[in-house]
């Protein structure tokens, strides 16, 4: 990916794996869980809403306020540096979502 990742970059890397476990209605049945990673700094953080609770899917609002470029009127990152790439966090290991969706059970 190129450029920074906001709410229409998840949803256009949704639309390229659909079909797959790169998307996270699939993804739950390997038991992967929606994550981060800063590919910079090697730092991962599971999708959180903003309350904290873990998100079933991608969602920006709960990452943290230094990951993001662009803030929403909440104060909540909208947009984030072009480092952090989404994917699944599974028994402690980072997916892409390339690889998530080619890993077996």
């Amino acid at each position: 990916m190129t450029g920074a990742l906001c709410k229409s970059q998840l949803q256009v890397e949704n639309d390229s794996y659909a079909g797959t476990s790169g998307v996270s209605e699939l993804a739950f049945g390997k038991r992967f869980i929606p994550a981060f990673k800063d590919s910079e700094s090697g730092r991962v953080e599971i999708s959180c809403f903003a309350n904290g609770s873990q998100a079933p899917l991608h969602v920006l609002e709960g990452l943290p306020v230094d990951w993001a470029t662009r803030l929403d009127d909440d104060g909540r990152p909208a947009e984030l540096k072009a480092t952090i790439i989404s994917g699944f966090l599974r028994e402690d290991v980072f997916y892409t979502r390339e690889e998530a969706a080619q890993a077996p059970n």
